[in-house]
Formats: C-alpha cells, structure tokens, sequence
C-alpha cells in the first residue's frame, strides 16, 4: 500500500490519495454503475408488486366485509318477508325498508369497489407498460443477453394470480342469488 500524502492548511490535517486505486469503494468491485442501477430498478419492482399486493389484499378486505354484512341483511330481511303480509306490524314493514335501503346502499359501495379495483388495475397496467419501455431503453443489450441465456417456461409467462384473484373476488357475489347486485 502506497503512503498517504499529508499536506496542512490553515493548520489542519489533510490526507490526499495519489492514486485512485487506492480508493476502497463500499459497492463490490465487480459491479458496474448500471449493475447498481439495474438492481435498484428491480428492488423497485418488487416494492411496487408489494404495494400493489397490500393494495388488492384490501380491497378484498372490504369486499369480505361489505359481503359479510349483505349476507346478514339479506337473512334479516328473509325472515320479514316471510312472514304474511297481514300478520306484519308496522315496524316489521318498516324494518323491510329500512333493510332494502341498507342493502342497496351496501351494494351500491360494492360497485364503488368494484369500479375502484377496475381503474387501479388499468392504472397498473399503464405503469407497467412505462416501466417495460423504460427498462427496455436502459438495459436493452442486458436484457436481450439475459433472454437467450434462460427463456422462462409457459408456466413463468403466465401473468401473476394475484391481480386476477382480487378481481374475481370482487366479481362474485355474496353467495347468495341476487338480483339487486
């Protein structure tokens, strides 16, 4: 190893290096600026996946619950409507009511969800379609290296469950047959 050089200003100490090849970097020494690059973009990637995940995870979170309470409104509102019409008491017509409402604004939340998972699902695609393009112009000779070394199977090409799982989630109804939905 090569002495360091010390030189004085204003009274202070000072080393310099002479030689650049005496500067230990934190990053190994076999990767490259855009290995770094290429590596973060990927630990982007999979916070975004991550992101998105948690996401859908909450949606179908609150299409469970919103299903949940229909389905005891729904039972609620049976066991009135079972009941003759002239053995019912006021309260029991306006119980029916009151649950018709509940229902329809429940369901109408439904559809907000619904609608809410659509527009990010669309939204997500665009991003990854900018993320694609992006990649492609920054890493095309690494990717195209990378593609003939390994091709990934049909069973890796197949898009992520994840997305078409909340989404058909959402789709289906409460396990009850309605017609309001």
């Amino acid at each position: 190893m090569k002495p360091c050089i010390v030189a004085s200003v204003d009274k202070k100490m000072y080393k310099t290096v002479p030689n650049m090849d005496d500067v230990v970097s934190m990053a190994e020494s076999t990767m490259t600026v855009d290995d770094i690059e290429g590596e973060l973009a990927k630990i982007e990637r999979i916070r975004d996946v991550l992101v998105r995940r948690e996401s859908e995870l909450r949606y179908m979170m609150d299409d469970i619950q919103l299903c949940r309470e229909i389905t005891r409104l729904k039972k609620e509102l049976h066991k009135l409507v079972s009941i003759p019409d002239n053995d019912k008491s006021n309260e029991d017509r306006q119980k029916e009511e009151e649950l018709l409402l509940q229902i329809h604004k429940l369901v109408e939340t439904r559809d907000f969800l619904v609608d809410d998972v659509e527009f990010e699902r669309l939204r997500e695609k665009e991003e990854d379609k900018e993320m694609a393009d992006f990649l492609t112009s920054k890493f095309t000779p690494k990717i195209t290296r990378t593609a003939r070394r390994r091709m990934p199977s049909r069973a890796q090409q197949a898009s992520s469950p994840f997305s078409k799982t909340g989404l058909t989630l959402l789709k289906e109804c409460c396990g009850f047959p309605c017609s309001i939905m």
